[in-house]
């Protein structure tokens, strides 16, 4: 599960003109010379600070924006109520530190693209004679909420295309507009005012792509300059992330899960209150539901969208001073969690309490084992992985998520590690349509094959020939070829998202403190693994039973006289009732194809039984 923006703090600092100034030629040269020339001329070398109140996600603070002059190396910081982020970038290594303090390299997906272009922009590398080594090409003049712009977009070398609109009549920067992981962003400029030798933008909004009510707003307190300062000033600080401990000081703990629907469920405890049920995800953060919040003495503040697998968002807010335990002794203090309603209980067929994700993995060596249907948590410090632990596999940071390269089948590939992910493998819709994959595997299905935080999430499930994670291969992998037009399935920077459906082949084993994964194949493989699906339907737990909720067309469900909004009452002569809906569909995607399933199904008030015959659909 992936979240919205956070309001990292500031983005892109703009510095533009003074008085009116005449129309320019309409070519690059003549746009850059004229905003050169109403900047000002700042210090050649030097370092910039700056200091702006910070108001968005509900909550109000002070945001800082530290910049080298020659070449934009910076560094971010928000102080805002419970919130205390940042990330920066040293010209190398861009990092992050997320609302657990953790300090994390940033080198997955777009991160390094994202982090050039800052820089580029910080230390106005498009008024060199070269660009920069930019491509720059001036896409003509336009209005712009009722101003006459200049429009020019700008690839810097290493970066990615973005664009910019100057004023026509004052050449002050207006606005730029960047794709950034699956969003598209925007930042606005206005209430130019000198500061020194320069005019400043004193007021910048950025739009992190999820709606005006995500809007970050920032109003120039105070900008300095001073000398340089050495580009290790910019680094990522080394200190160990802290806040998570095992009982009475040992070294492991191991803690037993319930695997449902492909996900992993534990006991846990917020302020002593509970037991509660949390799902472990690797792909997610601290998540607490409303009633947690409530139940646990905390109270919610500010509110965020968050967005996940599907199509659309949902608002949260933020909760401090949240300590949570797993099971018996795996304990992370003091923490800052998003609340927001996680998984309805008919979607799982159990109430869903809570998450617990990157933090946790952050500060603790995981070793997940499918089979046994363990967690063993180690302190990293003592953390040795065991000879027998399988294929080692290193990884990068995508935002919060493990990232892998890879093959599918032939093509080159990088993979996000998610373990709140009930799928084996989701392939992203940039990546389905450059490779054609939809003509190239022609037989599958389109369904439902998920429902997070965005939705219920479609695709066109086929399978693969194989599919590969560092040096394991696996033979015969099912994949969803996202038909999702948002989301994170609709990210360009990788290209597919590997969930539990295909972990659970494995122990697995994550050293988030070192970058290194381990993959150990489980002998047997789990009766389902390498399964899709063979009733052609997706059913939640509601109404009195399994509520039909999509049917795939010409698929075994639609011949048996299935529709959308029929309930089952009755399962292979199984009462339907929540608690057992995971094994409702794991029997129908283990059960071999040709199975006769009897199903008892309530339409319109009247029940009668229908027979459904099992076939593979991909």
């Amino acid at each position: 599960m992936r979240m919205g923006s956070v309001s990292l703090a500031v983005l892109v600092l703009a510095m533009g003109g003074g008085a009116q100034a005449a129309p320019v030629a309409q070519t690059v040269e003549a746009v850059l010379a004229a905003n050169r020339a109403a900047v000002g001329e700042a210090p050649a070398k030097g370092t910039a600070q700056y200091r702006w109140a910070y108001a968005g996600s509900g909550l109000a603070g002070t945001a800082t924006h530290t910049s080298d002059v020659a070449t934009g190396a910076y560094v971010d910081s928000l102080s805002a109520g419970v919130l205390s982020t940042g990330e920066g970038f040293d010209g190398k290594t861009p990092w992050m530190r997320d609302i657990s303090g953790a300090n994390t390299p940033q080198e997955g997906g777009d991160r390094v693209i994202v982090a050039t272009n800052t820089a580029y922009r910080d230390a106005n590398l498009w008024w060199r004679a070269d660009r920069g080594g930019a491509q720059v090409e001036y896409l003509g003049r336009e209005p712009l909420d009722g101003v006459s712009t200049d429009r020019i977009a700008v690839t810097p070398k290493g970066g990615r295309r973005f664009e910019a609109w100057f004023d026509a009549d004052s050449h002050l920067l207006l606005r730029t507009a960047e794709p950034k992981m699956f969003f598209k962003t925007r930042v606005f400029y206005a209430d130019y005012r000198r500061e020194g030798p320069v005019m400043v933008a004193h007021t910048v909004t950025s739009d992190p792509g999820t709606g005006e009510a995500s809007y970050d707003h920032l109003k120039l307190e105070k900008l300095t300059f001073g000398p340089a300062r050495p580009l290790s000033a910019y680094a990522r600080p080394t200190v160990a992330p802290t806040g998570a401990s095992l009982a009475g000081g040992a070294s492991s703990l191991t803690v037993p899960f319930r695997l449902l629907n492909n996900h992993i469920y534990v006991q846990a405890r917020v302020n002593g209150k509970g037991p509660y049920t949390f799902i472990v995800d690797t792909g997610g953060h601290n998540l607490l539901s409303p009633r947690i919040v409530a139940e646990a003495g905390l109270r919610k503040v500010g509110e965020i969208a968050m967005s996940g697998a599907g199509d659309k968002t949902s608002s949260g807010g933020f909760a401090e001073g949240a300590n949570i335990e797993v099971g018996e002794g795996v304990k992370l203090a003091n923490q800052v969690a998003f609340v927001t309603e996680i998984y309805r209980p008919e979607i799982e067929g159990i109430p869903v309490d809570g998450m617990v994700g990157f933090e946790l993995f952050r500060r603790m060596a995981v070793t997940i084992d499918y089979g046994a249907q363990t967690l063993t948590f180690t302190d990293p410090a003592k953390f040795v992985a065991p000879t027998d632990a399988g294929a080692a596999i290193p990884f990068k940071f995508y935002d919060h998520l493990p990232f892998v390269a890879g093959f599918l089948d032939d093509i080159p590939a990088n993979f996000d590690i998610d373990t709140g992910s009930r799928s084996e493998m989701d392939i992203t819709g940039p990546t389905v349509a450059r490779h054609k994959l939809k003509d190239r595997f022609s037989k599958g299905v389109s369904a439902i094959t998920g429902w997070g935080v965005g939705g219920p999430s479609r695709s066109y499930t086929v399978r693969l020939p194989s599919a590969t994670l560092g040096g394991v291969k696996v033979e015969g992998p099912t994949a969803g070829l996202s038909e999702d037009k948002g989301g994170s399935m609709s990210d360009g920077n990788y290209q597919a998202n590997i969930g539990s459906g295909f972990l659970k082949r494995f122990v697995v084993t994550f050293d988030y403190a070192h970058q290194r994964m381990w993959l150990k194949p489980l002998v047997p493989a789990p009766v389902d693994a390498g399964r899709f699906d063979r009733s052609g339907m997706w059913i939640n737990a509601d109404k009195g039973g399994y509520e039909v909720t999509a049917v795939s067309a010409g698929g075994p469900a639609d011949e048996a006289g299935l529709k959308a909004g029929d309930v089952i009452v009755t399962l292979d002569g199984q009462p339907a009732v929540a608690e057992k809906l995971s094994d409702a569909r794991i029997l129908l995607r283990a059960r071999p194809a040709g199975s006769k399933i009897e199903a008892q199904v309530r339409r319109d008030g009247a029940e009668r039984t229908v027979a459904i015959v099992l076939r593979d659909q991909i």
